[in-house]
C-alpha cells in the first residue's frame, strides 16, 4: 500500500503550480500498482483546505483513497523517533504530525509518497520513499 503524505494532497487539491503536475503523474501511477491510503493525521491536516467534511470526503473518494487507522505500534515509535528530533536540537513543534505519518508507513511496510524526504528517511531509514530527485 502507498501511503499519500498531506503535501502530496495539497499540492493536487489547490493545484500547486510548482508540484501539481508531479504529485498527480505519481498518484496516477501509484495507483496502478497499489492501493493509496491515507491516516487520521492525513485527514485532519487535509481538512484546513475544505469547508465540511462531505466536502473532503468527496474528494477522497474520487481520488480513491482510503483511510487506515495508525496503528498504536506505530504511534509509540512516533513518540520516539520525535524525541530524538529533540535530542539532536529540533526545536519546531508542529512536527509531531509527520513523525506519526512516517512511523505508520515504516510499521505497516506502507511506502510513503512525500515531497519531504529529508525528515522521514533521517527518522525512518529503512521506510521505503517515492520523492523528487533531491
Amino acid at each position: 500500500m502507498l501511503l499519500v503524505d498531506t503535501n502530496v494532497l495539497v499540492d493536487v487539491v489547490e493545484r500547486d503550480p510548482a508540484w501539481s503536475g508531479w504529485s498527480v503523474a505519481q498518484m496516477r501511477a501509484q495507483a496502478r500498482i497499489q492501493k493509496l491510503i491515507i491516516n487520521p493525521v492525513i485527514y485532519a491536516e487535509l481538512s484546513l483546505a475544505f469547508g465540511t467534511v462531505a466536502a473532503l470526503d468527496d474528494v477522497l473518494s474520487e481520488l480513491e483513497l482510503t483511510l487506515e487507522e495508525v496503528p498504536r505500534p506505530a504511534l509509540f515509535l512516533a513518540g520516539r523517533a520525535f524525541r530524538r528530533y529533540r535530542q539532536r536540537g529540533g526545536n519546531k513543534s508542529n512536527v509531531l504530525a509527520d513523525f506519526s505519518i512516517g512511523a505508520h508507513a515504516s510499521v505497516c511496510g506502507h511506502t510513503l509518497l512525500t515531497r519531504d524526504r529529508g525528515r522521514y528517511a533521517a527518522y525512518f531509514p529503512g521506510l521505503h520513499l517515492i520523492s523528487p530527485p533531491a
